[in-house]
């Protein structure tokens, strides 16, 4: 067990903490973790039992634990009051840069999207976990229910507040593109499902598939990692497996024992088995400000460039600035407003003439000064 510093003092982590979620979620310092994973109760109420065509009964989702109130509107009262505290108390633990995770089927998403929002979260992104194996709907009277939906939201909308989202490691689950919000993962069968006595030893158990990619989006190694509603412990043992802390908190005693035992077994990976793996963010270049091509003698006050866009040409200024007609200002400023565009990476749309004759975009040179061995820029500057 380790503890690690947080803005109220040590947080309790890479440890199970056995209590009531609220509770537990009470005794966390504020402002203390990095990202929380909930796999709430969904609120089924089932009415009766599911039964397959040849009459044997489904193992469903009845446990007591997933009960609120009776049947009816009574239920959604007090499964909303449970929703808010827990959701409160999350927000108060996660830290300003932490976002939160939840997961959940048609039975509860929605409201509890609609308390995330009341409660000042800002909803990032909804993602659908596509079940690539599910189970049907034996009766055939409605759709067969292939997918549940994970909500990720930051502490509020505030525009200043950062987040992590590690892009380029999200491309690894996507052949190298950028990552969609629709997830094919099956479900959990064969050896990643915990048996106890041949049956279920949780009923709701998430495949690790789906929590590694949420633990390799929005967090890094050595952040903590909380989950609320521990179960069976995918969400810790993936945690560990990345390297990152985690806080596990469960009320059942027959998952915490189960839990422990599977997290026991994990052994972390190295950080070169994760980068190899491409889970680690690769470090960004160094920033190259424009006025540096100028100074490191690349270009010259005078040259002159050509926009890809329309073929709009610009003057190079002593200053790092370049003019185009009327408007004088950085190469994306200018690049925007003479081709009509919304928005201009000027590194990417104004060209040189090389040595060769041949026009070049001057991101080549940019990449020239990151090479070993150049001439390195100086302290970048805002706008570069």
């Amino acid at each position: 067990m380790a503890a690690v510093g947080g803005r109220g003092g040590e947080v309790p982590s890479d440890r199970i903490i056995a209590a009531d979620c609220l509770e537990a979620l009470a005794g966390l310092p504020e402002r203390s973790v990095d990202l929380i994973f909930a796999d709430p109760p969904y609120n089924l109420q089932l009415n009766k039992d599911l039964l397959r065509p040849n009459l044997t009964k489904v193992d469903a989702v009845n446990d007591e634990w997933d009960q609120f109130g009776e049947q009816g509107e009574k239920s959604f009262a007090a499964y909303d009051e449970f929703t808010r505290a827990w959701l409160s108390a999350c927000r108060r633990v996660l830290k300003d840069t932490g976002t939160i995770w939840v997961i959940g089927s048609y039975h509860n998403i929605y409201r509890v999207g609609t308390i995330m929002l009341d409660l000042g979260y800002w909803i990032l992104n909804d993602i659908v976990w596509v079940k690539s194996n599910p189970m049907p709907n034996f009766r055939g009277v409605r759709f067969t229910n292939a997918h549940e939906t994970l909500l990720w939201a930051k502490k509020s909308d505030s525009k200043k507040s950062t987040y992590t989202f590690n892009h380029h490691a999200m491309k690894t689950f996507n052949e190298g593109k950028q990552a969609r919000s629709d997830w094919y993962i099956p479900i959990c069968l064969g050896p990643e499902r915990i048996k106890e006595n041949g049956s279920k030893a949780h009923s709701t158990q998430k495949p690790e598939a789906l929590l590694e990619r949420v633990i390799v989006s929005s967090s890094s190694i050595g952040d903590v990692v909380l989950d609320p509603f521990l179960g069976s412990g995918t969400t810790a043992a993936v945690a560990k497996r990345l390297r990152r802390h985690w806080i596990g908190i469960e009320r059942e005693e027959a998952y915490i024992r189960i839990a422990q035992k599977r997290i026991d077994a994990v052994e972390p990976w190295s950080e070169e088995q994760l980068r190899q793996a491409g889970y680690i963010e690769p470090t960004p270049p160094p920033r190259v400000p424009f006025k540096t091509l100028i100074d490191q003698g690349l270009l010259k006050p005078g040259d002159i460039l050509t926009h890809t866009r329309n073929g709009a040409q610009a003057v190079v200024n002593a200053d790092g600035t370049i003019t185009s007609g009327e408007f004088t200002g950085s190469i994306h400023g200018v690049g925007k407003r003479v081709a009509g565009l919304p928005a201009c990476n000027g590194w990417e749309h104004w060209t040189y003439v090389a040595e060769t004759g041949e026009p070049r975009l001057i991101d080549e040179l940019r990449d020239r000064l990151r090479r070993p061995g150049s001439s390195r820029p100086g302290t970048s500057v805002p706008g570069a």
